[in-house]
């Protein structure tokens, strides 16, 4: 009787059923590492059009600023874990940035439109508005793709060679002092704005008074507006800043703080400006109507704050020009309008201002000057650096020394230039000074190029006082005085000042106190 026989012995293992659930299906797709490069395009691409489409100026308010740090870490985070490779450190960044500039594309402004680097105006746009998109929410991203590929490491465990285990230990006191110093960035962001209170000559706050900074609804936008006074009761005077796009918040709390004892004084950021830049948005609504509308509105909200039957009104340079359109269209409104730097033609003042250059570069022998000046042509320029070209000659054109009570307090003070270092700004908004002014200035300044008063306004319906440096460009100065001489109003004065020249209420603020308190008030004020 034979063996019997024994069954064959098998190498194969027990084959494992298909998980053909949907988290198995999801998680054999990210065994095939391929299948991460779309996920990681598609979400950075994603997340570029819905920020291009909703901060088309990179993020405007430090809430915005956040949002974006946040997101663009957790995208960052989806991009390392899909790929699981530094590739997706490349890909990611360039598949938002170009999403973002197809997103806001024909969004208007210097520091949005096409990258300019021939000049230093130039540059400093680039550094300001790509610029600070790049560290608010590129940075995060690259910073979210580190984690996602630790985690992907985590998640799929594979043996490594010694050399890249110590690279990839060498790296994480890279990835924690990023960590902590985007931590610190938000932190910063986040920290609020705030402006000091009135304070005696003890140096301690007065009792009663009032220093705040509120947002405030202004043609169905979100304004700031900030008050210092000893007191509510006082008559109220709204300060109009230059420009257009100048914030000028530090400045007119340094300089007008003797005149907070006697005026509730109104700094306002308008629209598109310093604390109001996200308002600029959108653009094309920002019409001069409209910001003379604001005025309007705004001065109506504080004569009902501070139960004012009217108020007094305050323009410096383009401040001036807005100041004049809103007394002509309501006089009820004022006690009187105050004009520092008193524009009356910026077309006729920029034609003026262009050879005066011409002159200049002769005198001085300035052929390149001559040569972009030429270049350029009459204004109005199309290129609107072509402006900041010709203000970066002004103390050249008028060459002066300002009062050294103006210089000593701003250096005591910490002024520096545009105010940026001013605590009523987050740390946002103090590039949203510099990004207002110039895109602020882009789409408004065009839009001044038909006015003239000495043809459109031959009258005020209020009193009107004109302050006026010696050293004012003869370009402006010349048509202010022009006007003024054949204006018709029921009172006006004018006052020159031998050492100023275009911001004459700030350099001159001891001696504006003073028309302020002894001349205007008594001869305009009616009580409230």
């Amino acid at each position: 009787m034979g063996a019997a026989q024994q069954p064959l012995p098998t190498t194969l293992p027990p084959t494992r059923p298909r998980d053909r659930s949907a988290v198995g299906v999801l998680h054999a797709l990210w065994r095939e590492r391929w299948i991460g490069v779309p996920v990681a395009a598609g979400a950075a691409i994603l997340t570029g059009l819905l920020v291009g489409a909703t901060m088309p100026r990179a993020p405007a308010t430090a809430g915005q600023a956040l949002v974006l740090m946040l997101t663009a870490f957790v995208v960052g985070g989806i991009a390392g874990l899909a790929m699981r490779s530094r590739w997706a450190m490349v890909l990611a960044p360039v598949a938002n940035v170009v999403a973002f500039e197809v997103a806001r594309l024909g969004t208007p402004g210097i520091t949005v439109e096409r990258i300019r680097l021939d000049t230093a105006y130039g540059v400093l746009a680039f550094i300001l508005g790509r610029g600070l998109y790049c560290v608010v929410g590129l940075l995060p991203m690259l910073l979210g793709v580190a984690y996602g590929i630790a985690l992907a490491q985590r998640l799929a465990p594979r043996p490594q060679p010694q050399r890249t285990r110590l690279r990839r230990y060498a790296g994480r006191p890279i990835s924690v002092l990023a960590t902590v110093g985007l931590v610190a960035l938000a932190i910063l962001i986040a920290w609020p704005a705030s402006t000091p209170p009135v304070r005696g000559t003890d140096g301690k706050p007065i009792e009663g008074s009032v220093a705040t900074l509120e947002r405030v609804r202004l043609g169905g936008h979100d304004q700031w507006i900030m008050i210092h006074a000893t007191s509510a009761d006082l008559p109220v005077l709204l300060y109009l800043s230059g420009g257009p796009g100048q914030s000028d918040l530090m400045f007119s709390r340094v300089f007008f703080e003797e005149l907070a004892r006697d005026f509730v004084v109104v700094g306002w950021d308008q629209r598109g400006t310093g604390k109001s830049y996200a308002a600029l948005d959108p653009a094309e609504t920002l019409t001069l109507d409209q910001a003379v509308a604001d005025t309007v509105e705004l001065a109506n909200y504080l004569r009902a704050r501070f139960d004012e039957q009217k108020i007094y009104l305050l323009g410096e340079s383009w401040g001036s020009t807005l100041g004049v359109l809103a007394a002509q269209r309501h006089p009820e409104l004022y006690h009187a309008f105050i004009g520092s730097g008193q524009m009356v033609s910026q077309r006729e003042t920029d034609r003026r201002l262009y050879h005066d250059m011409l002159a200049y570069a002769e005198r001085t022998g300035n052929a390149e000057m001559a040569r972009t000046m030429r270049r350029f042509g009459e204004p109005p320029y199309a290129d609107p650096l072509a402006y900041a070209y010709v203000m970066g000659y002004y103390e050249q054109l008028s060459p002066y020394t300002p009062p050294a009570a103006y210089l000593e307090r701003g250096s005591a003070a910490g002024l520096v230039p545009w105010g940026m270092r001013g605590s009523e700004y987050n740390l946002i908004e103090k590039a949203n000074v510099l990004r207002g002014l110039m895109d602020m200035f882009s789409v408004m300044y065009p839009q001044l190029q038909e006015i003239d008063f000495r043809r459109d306004v031959t009258r005020l319906d209020v009193p009107i006082y004109m302050v006026m440096g010696e050293h004012e460009l003869e370009a402006r100065s010349d048509l202010a005085h022009e006007w003024f001489t054949q204006l018709e109003a029921p009172h006006k004065q004018e006052f020159t000042f031998p050492d100023a020249g275009h911001s004459v209420v700030f350099e001159e603020f001891q001696e504006f106190h003073r028309i302020m308190t002894d001349v205007v008030l008594p001869e305009t004020y009616q009580g409230g």
